[in-house]
């Protein structure tokens, strides 16, 4: 019996003026068009928080400087399992900006989000819009 593949997966809820940011996965990606956390793999040899901080500065070029982990928790797609691990970023370095094709949007945990995420940010999201910690 195959054991399923788990990839550990680093995700940042990045807070500015109580709103967090959502990235969209651009054309050509797996799962394109989703909206999700700003993050990824955690390469060997790395912990989750600095695969955070690495992706972060490669996809938005900024670098965060308040960081407090979240929750970990897994999620199984057809094909993989994630083990996604969340942090709460409440301070950055520079002004996101996509470097690899994502549109990126502002949330307001206050009001309406008519984003659709990656199922495996859905409860994550569902919770931030319930009760959302100060930014």
């Amino acid at each position: 019996m195959n054991e399923r593949r788990v990839i550990d997966v680093a995700a940042g809820v990045i807070w500015n003026e109580g709103r967090f940011l959502a990235v969209r996965r651009p054309p050509g990606t797996s799962m394109a068009g989703y909206w999700e956390f700003p993050g990824g793999k955690v390469e060997p040899g790395e912990n989750a928080e600095r695969a955070l901080v690495r992706e972060l500065q490669e996809e938005l070029g900024v670098t965060p400087r308040a960081i407090d982990f979240w929750r970990a928790m897994r999620h199984d797609y057809p094909h993989v399992s994630v083990r996604l691990h969340f942090f709460h970023v409440r301070a950055v370095q520079g002004v996101p900006h996509p470097r690899e094709g994502q549109e990126l949007a502002w949330v307001d945990p206050a009001g309406e989000c008519d984003l659709t995420f990656l199922p495996a940010d859905e409860d994550i999201l569902a919770e931030l819009m319930q009760t959302a910690p100060a930014g």
